[in-house]
């Protein structure tokens, strides 16, 4: 059963191949796609450690907020991964929410995602948020139907200036 997991040193090898995937496919979040490989593979110590840059102890930017990164993993095949934002600023209550994820192209259409979520409100339940909010493009039918089975109650549609779809803010009730 795949679990969340902080990023580790131990799934190195899975996780660079699902980048390497991701990028071949031009398919996944911005950072993935735009990820320096020959880097992260020359000092992957160094990847792991800027993943923890915003979780709680750490001093933030001006305009960030605490988070966490966790990976979806089963075994030792990294399927992808959550960012769980603990709290909103406006920026984010626009677009990009509390939550975000995303699955490995070879990983999709097998549940992952679903159940990514669903660890995902576990972990927010523990830090005591009492609803989430997740955001969507319009045009993703997949991230529209995960969100709506984890329990989304849809806000509405919006455009946001800088990006090219329009999307769908959902909240879901922990």
């Amino acid at each position: 059963m795949p679990e969340l997991l902080r990023p580790s040193e131990r799934y190195k090898d899975s996780f660079l191949n699902a980048a390497r995937e991701a990028q071949e496919a031009g398919s996944g979040l911005g950072d993935t796609l735009a990820l320096d490989l020959p880097a992260v593979t020359a000092d992957f110590a160094a990847y792991l450690s800027s993943l923890r840059q915003y979780e709680p102890g750490q001093p933030l930017p001006e305009g960030y907020v605490h988070s966490e990164t966790l990976w979806l993993v089963e075994g030792g095949e990294y399927l992808g991964r959550v960012n769980l934002r603990h709290t909103l600023n406006t920026r984010l209550r626009e677009f990009g929410g509390h939550i975000g994820y995303e699955i490995r192209p070879s990983a999709r259409g097998r549940g992952h995602a679903t159940q990514a979520l669903h660890l995902a409100l576990e972990r927010a339940r523990d830090l005591g948020l009492d609803r989430v909010l997740l955001t969507c493009d319009v045009v993703n039918l997949g991230s529209r139907r995960v969100i709506e089975k984890g329990g989304g109650v849809l806000e509405g549609e919006f455009t946001v200036p800088g990006h090219a779809e329009p999307i769908r803010r959902y909240w879901i009730p922990l």
